[in-house]
């Protein structure tokens, strides 16, 4: 206003001088924001110039935002291969003797500042719109002179410094930093006695959602119930040991009118690699190998939807991690969103969805973040999860405790299956491992070093003869402790039945592997967190007359968690898929 005012002025005066002196300002000052790229908002965020968002992005940042489920499988993140059937992982993190990738835990965080190297280019905002929070693309010199100052309010901004490297700011209100989820006990514990009352109460009363228009699907899945309710008694069986089971005349039966009845629809939407990528190597390859015996699998799969009893959701936990989230940026909304619009693409496509709210379809996760990512917009499915943590959402009666198996040859994923009978087991109790999260920090306080039948070790060196040095232990060891990790998962449950010894699974709030069939007390000892000073009293106080049943109980469940690259009855993918049936019939409703 001032300016336009002193140009009238000089313009009656007759002075053009002044005016055109004053014009040239201007536009100096017009230019110099301009070659800046910035305008600020009151609250010191930056305004972007029109265009500037897709400018900022790279060409692949670009298409996927363009398309987010279309991402080339060509674009492989550094430390998968691809064998010519999917991606696989390079090196893993072996929790037992690698740890050459350490993949976090976090709890959301809403209040902190986030700076993030970026390479190639810079980065957009967000790959989503929805993200609610603000990036800003700042020019740095030097990433060590990367200044936090505090502003009032207790907003945080960096102040850039000159350098050639680029950076990405993420400017959030910060008061105190929270601590990790992860590295916490959990505020309540619900004991095996509780979860086993809940099981019980949701099969007599369902809460699944009454579908909006009826199916003869429906009626051929709760005719099927009465049948299993009303099973012929089972007490000897030349394929299924009874003793590892809730109910063996129950599950007989269920697995029985599976194998003739059920049809899975199998969602054809999404490419690679987020969706029909299995990984069939390391930690997390349970979703990958279900994935891909059942999208191979004919004799369940049904190519009509119509014809349905399930239907599946074809997504990698793992890729969607490999891929969208950002290395140490603590968030994980973007991962999140995706699945949401791809659950948003299928219900708006497809009938199917929204007639049970979700109720009759299916997913198989075994990366820790599943349950975030799939909460709210998937929260009706049936989730077959590794995390099975009834603190984080894992409802019991409808979820599957999905068993976290660590595969180490793709080609052959029974390699140095077995172990050494009871007699020839001399180490009491065995565990080697990383410290991930804050549990096995307290087992090893407590039994490092401390007593000669308590094999209790840190992470293991690198290298074969230590990898042999492992599996040998649990090969020669009476039981094999399970402490959870950064999530009350851990693959050595599923890895102590793979070497016959009987798991010690110490992890409050877990549910174990196929908790609606099987009777865990049967074949492993579940401790409390709070009992781990007394950890040797309670083996030590296991008759051995009671030890040898439950190490011939661990070997006779050995074939229920095992991978075949041609499903055998039974088996591990046979298993998971009876699961997510069994709950599916205990949890229908009729019109």
């Amino acid at each position: 206003m001032e300016i336009r005012s002193e140009l009238r002025k000089l313009s009656r005066s007759g002075k053009p001088t002044w005016a055109v002196l004053v014009a040239v300002l201007a536009l100096t000052h017009v230019l110099l924001l301009l070659s800046y790229g910035r305008y600020l908002l009151p609250d010191g965020r930056r305004l972007k110039l029109p265009n500037e968002h897709n400018a900022l992005m790279t060409p692949s940042q670009n298409a996927l935002l363009r398309n987010t489920l279309a991402v080339n499988v060509s674009a492989a993140p550094i430390g998968l291969e691809n064998n010519g059937s999917g991606l696989r992982n390079g090196p893993e993190d072996d929790e037992g003797f690698v740890d050459s990738v350490d993949f976090e835990s976090f709890e959301d965080v809403n209040d902190s500042v986030i700076v993030k190297e970026v390479t190639g280019g810079n980065e957009s905002d967000s790959l989503f719109p929805s993200e609610k929070f603000v990036m800003e693309n700042v020019s740095l010199q030097s990433q060590k002179s990367v200044k936090i100052s505090v502003l009032s309010g207790g907003s945080s901004i960096a102040a850039p410094v000159l350098d050639n490297s680029s950076l990405i700011v993420t400017k959030k209100v910060s008061k105190t930093k929270k601590k990790m989820r992860c590295d916490l006990p959990p505020k309540t514990v619900t004991t095996i006695d509780e979860m086993n009352r809940t099981l019980t109460r949701h099969r007599r009363s369902s809460r699944a959602m009454r579908p909006r228009w009826s199916s003869r699907r429906d009626e051929e899945i709760l005719s099927a119930r009465k049948e299993i309710e009303n099973a012929p008694v089972v007490t000897i069986d030349r394929e299924l040991y009874p003793p590892i089971f809730r109910n063996v005349s129950m599950f007989k039966r269920s697995y029985e009118l599976m194998e003739r009845i059920l049809k899975v629809y199998v969602y054809k939407e999404g490419n690679r690699p987020f969706f029909h990528t299995p990984i069939l190597k390391g930690l997390y390859a349970s979703e990958g190998w279900f994935m891909k015996l059942m999208e191979g699998n004919k004799r369940y799969t049904v190519k009509d939807p119509r014809r349905a009893h399930l239907y599946y959701m074809p997504f990698s936990a793992r890729m969607l991690e490999y891929t969208l989230y950002v290395r140490n940026s603590h968030n994980r909304t973007n991962l999140r969103q995706f699945l949401k619009e791809y659950t948003e693409h299928i219900s708006s496509k497809y009938p199917f969805f929204n007639r049970t709210g979700g109720a009759d379809h299916f997913l198989v996760a075994c990366h820790d973040w599943a349950p975030y990512e799939t909460r709210h917009h998937m929260e009706h499915c049936i989730k077959a999860l590794c995390n099975a943590d009834v603190t984080a959402g894992f409802k019991i009666g409808r979820d599957i405790s999905l068993p976290e198996t660590y595969v180490r040859a793709a080609k052959n994923p029974l390699r140095d299956l077995g172990g050494k009978p009871p007699s020839q087991r001399r180490i009491l109790a065995f565990y080697a491992g990383s410290m991930h999260g804050y549990l096995r920090t307290i087992l090893l306080q407590h039994w490092k070093d401390k007593d000669p039948d308590m094999r209790i070790y840190g992470r293991m060196p690198l290298g074969v003869a230590s990898k042999m040095n492992y599996i040998d232990q649990m090969k020669s060891s009476k039981f094999c402790l399970c402490p959870k990790g950064y999530e009350v998962n851990s693959p050595r449950v599923v890895e102590s039945i793979f070497y016959e010894c009987v798991p010690v699974i110490i992890s409050d709030n877990f549910v174990p592997p196929f908790f609606e069939v099987l009777d865990w007390s049967a074949f492993s000892v579940i401790v409390a967190e709070k009992d781990i000073p007394r950890l040797k009293d309670i083996l030590m106080s296991i008759p051995e007359e009671k030890y040898v049943k439950m190490q011939m109980a661990v070997r006779k469940a050995q074939r229920h968690f095992l991978w075949h690259a041609k499903p055998e009855r039974y088996d591990l993918f046979h298993m998971v898929l009876h699961s997510i049936w069994y709950n599916r019939v205990f949890q229908a409703k009729r019109r």
